[in-house]
C-alpha cells in the first residue's frame, strides 16, 4: 500500500509541474513574399518594330534612303501602312534598286509619305472611312468589305502594332501615289477618245491644275455609242466651243468622291449646268450615265467612270 501511495504522490507532482511549465512556443512561419512585377519596357517606336520585326528589311532600308528615319521615331503620332519584304518584291525588278539610289530620293520620299498618316488611326476606325488623306499630301482610297480592309489596291493583312508613336498596319502591296487626272486617264488605256478630246478642247492643262476636280469619265465604249460622226466632227478646230462644253459638263469642282455622290441628286459642272444624280437598284447615274466604276484617286481629284457620254441640255 505504500508503494501505491507513493506512486500516486510522484504522479501527481509530475502532472502539477507539467501544467506549471510554460507553453512551447510555435516555431515562426516565413511569410510568403508577392515577387516584384517584372520591369516593362517602355514601348517601341515604329521605326524599332519594323527594325526589330524582321519582314521590313526593304522598308527600313527605303526609310534610312530617304532620310526618314528620325521622323518616324519623332513623337508624331502617325499611322504606317507598312509593306512587307514581300510586298516590295512585287514591284517590276529593278524599281527597288533604283528608288534607293540617292538622285532618286525625291520619289522615295513621296512614295514613302504616301503610306503614313497623321494622327494615330486604328483600324477599327479606319474601316468607316472612305478616303485619308496622306503625309504626302496625297489622298488614298479605303475600302472594308468581307471583313478585309483595302488601302488603295493593297490589303491590310495585319492591324494595330501599336508603338510608342503610333500605330502600324501591315500591307501586302506598296502604295504608289496617284498621278493627276490626265496621266492616270492616258495610262488606264480605256480613255484613248476622252484624252483626244481634251487636246483638241485645250483642256489638258486645266486637268493638270491643281483642282482639285472630280471627272465622270466616258469610256472608249461610251463615246462609241455616238452617232457615227460626231466624235470626228466635235475634234474639228471650228467646233472647240462645242467640244469644251461637252467636256466641262463631266466636270465638278472639288474632289466628290462616290459616297458623297450618292447623297446627291444634282452637282454644277464647270460648264455651269447641272447634272442630275440617280440612285436605282444599287446603281448610280449620272443623267442616263451609269456610274461603272468610282474612287479613282488622282494626285488633283477623282475620276468617276461612265458608260455614256452626257450631253449638256440645249
Amino acid at each position: 500500500m505504500k508503494h501505491i501511495k507513493l506512486f500516486s504522490i510522484l504522479v501527481t507532482v509530475s502532472m502539477l509541474i507539467a501544467a506549471c511549465a510554460p507553453v512551447a512556443t510555435p516555431a515562426p512561419t516565413q511569410a510568403t513574399t508577392m515577387a516584384e512585377p517584372a520591369a516593362t519596357e517602355a514601348p517601341a517606336t515604329i521605326v524599332d518594330i519594323a527594325v526589330n520585326d524582321g519582314r521590313f528589311t526593304t522598308l527600313v532600308a527605303a526609310l534610312q534612303a530617304a532620310g526618314l528615319v528620325e521622323t518616324l521615331q519623332g513623337a508624331g503620332p502617325f499611322t504606317v501602312f507598312a509593306p512587307t519584304d514581300e510586298a516590295f518584291a512585287k514591284l517590276p525588278a529593278g524599281t527597288v534598286e533604283d528608288l534607293l539610289k540617292p538622285e532618286n530620293k525625291d520619289k522615295l520620299v513621296q512614295i514613302l509619305t504616301y503610306h503614313v498618316l497623321s494622327g494615330k488611326v486604328m483600324a477599327a476606325d479606319a474601316a468607316q472611312l472612305t478616303s485619308a488623306e496622306t503625309v504626302a499630301m496625297l489622298p488614298l482610297t479605303i475600302k472594308s468589305d468581307t471583313g478585309k480592309v483595302m488601302i488603295n489596291d493593297a490589303t491590310v493583312v495585319l492591324a494595330d502594332v501599336t508603338a510608342s508613336n503610333g500605330v502600324i498596319h501591315v500591307i501586302d502591296t506598296v502604295l504608289l501615289p496617284p498621278s493627276d487626272i490626265v496621266d492616270t486617264a492616258v495610262a488606264d488605256g480605256r480613255f484613248t477618245t476622252l484624252v483626244a478630246a481634251l487636246q483638241a478642247a485645250e483642256l489638258v492643262d486645266t486637268l493638270k491644275g491643281t483642282g482639285p476636280f472630280t471627272v465622270f469619265a466616258p469610256t472608249d465604249d461610251a463615246f462609241a455609242k455616238l452617232a457615227p460622226g460626231t466624235v470626228e466632227t466635235l475634234l474639228l478646230p471650228e467646233n472647240k466651243d462645242q467640244l469644251v462644253s461637252i467636256l466641262t459638263y463631266h466636270v465638278v469642282a472639288g474632289s466628290v468622291m462616290a459616297a458623297d455622290v450618292v447623297k446627291l441628286t444634282s452637282a454644277d459642272t464647270l460648264n455651269t449646268q447641272s447634272v442630275t444624280i440617280k440612285v436605282e437598284d444599287g446603281k448610280v447615274y449620272i443623267n442616263d450615265a451609269q456610274v461603272i466604276i468610282t474612287d479613282i484617286l488622282t494626285s488633283n481629284g477623282v475620276i468617276h467612270v461612265i458608260d455614256q457620254v452626257i450631253l449638256p441640255p440645249q
